[in-house]
């Protein structure tokens, strides 16, 4: 960690800045399988948000990688350091008073939990939404063909098959996509939104 340096606190509250935006800040994180839907639900609700006249902005694993996290590969200590790094962004976008929308596998419970406990400590919300179908669903739907590869020892490290997933435990929104359909996916956070008065009707 870098040394001689000092935090410097802004003069403007968050309070101050949500009164004056007009909306609050928080971070909705989808979390499940290559294939599972995180991405698509993750795209239409960002326009459902802005169409709302609500700032939000979409953070995806597969865009991520071609910038900021470029120099990151998929073994288990670049997969921590991958998460930690959007948990981090997350929180900065959260406290600007816009909605962070991130659509990252983020594999393990524990990196997960950093990052909720980044915006606990900054008094944000942070609400994991987990995009839930079985494996068998995400296989044949496939498609970037990464299963077919995992599956032909193309790839390594591939999460679901030949790398663990770890499925949240108590997360505050459970979504299945064998089940319901994007739209009906944008309706459920939308809500969860309304209700947790994170957002208004």
């Amino acid at each position: 960690m870098a040394t001689n340096i000092t935090f410097h606190p802004g003069a403007v509250t968050l309070e101050e800045r949500s009164e004056f935006i007009g909306q609050k800040g928080a971070t909705v994180w989808f979390t499940g399988l290559s294939a599972s839907g995180k991405s698509t639900i993750a795209t239409a609700l960002e326009q459902h948000l802005l169409h709302k006249g609500l700032h939000s902005f979409r953070l995806d694993g597969d865009n991520i990688r071609f910038g900021l996290n470029k120099d990151l590969g998929f073994d288990p200590n670049s997969r921590v350091e991958n998460i930690r790094r959007i948990g981090e962004v997350s929180l900065l976008f959260a406290s600007s008073c816009s909605l962070a929308l991130t659509a990252f596998i983020s594999p393990y419970i524990s990196d997960r939990d950093l990052a909720r406990d980044l915006h606990n400590k900054a008094g944000l919300p942070f609400i994991e939404v987990f995009v839930d179908a079985p494996l068998a669903v995400v296989e044949s739907r496939d498609p970037k063909g990464l299963y077919k590869k995992a599956r032909a020892g193309e790839i390594k490290e591939f999460t679901g098959i030949s790398a663990p997933y770890e499925a949240p435990v108590k997360p505050e929104i459970h979504i299945k996509t064998d089940e319901v359909d994007v739209e009906g996916a944008v309706a459920i956070v939308t809500q969860y939104l309304i209700d947790n008065e994170i957002i208004k009707a």
